[in-house]
């Protein structure tokens, strides 16, 4: 099972404890996406993965990377865009991001 989810959102700076992260919050169509194939997930293998993730391929411009998707208690999800991937899109906190997930 792969399903596919393509958005645009900003880029968010979040001042962690122990280091700053960027997110990108993913809402809408998306995280209603998100949270079908989560489910469907769970009822296949009769389990959640940690945290409630689901594994994705994602890919910002040309950068790919496999990673996860975090739930929100407000229904929305997280993508941890890191460094490498901020650089190597030349992208800073405040841009816009044209994200496109495969849900795995």
């Amino acid at each position: 099972m792969s399903d596919e989810v393509a958005f645009a959102a900003e880029i968010t700076r979040w001042q962690g404890e122990k280091a700053v992260y960027h997110v990108i919050t993913i809402g809408g169509d998306g995280a209603e996406a998100i949270t079908m194939h989560e489910r469907l997930r769970r009822l296949e293998f009769g389990a959640r993965r940690g945290f409630g993730s689901v594994k994705v391929m994602a890919v910002i411009g040309d950068t790919r990377w496999k990673t996860s998707v975090f739930p929100s208690k407000t229904g929305e999800w997280w993508l941890l865009v890191g460094r490498k991937v901020l650089k190597a899109e030349d992208l800073v906190a405040g841009d816009t991001a044209k994200v496109e997930l495969e849900l795995l």
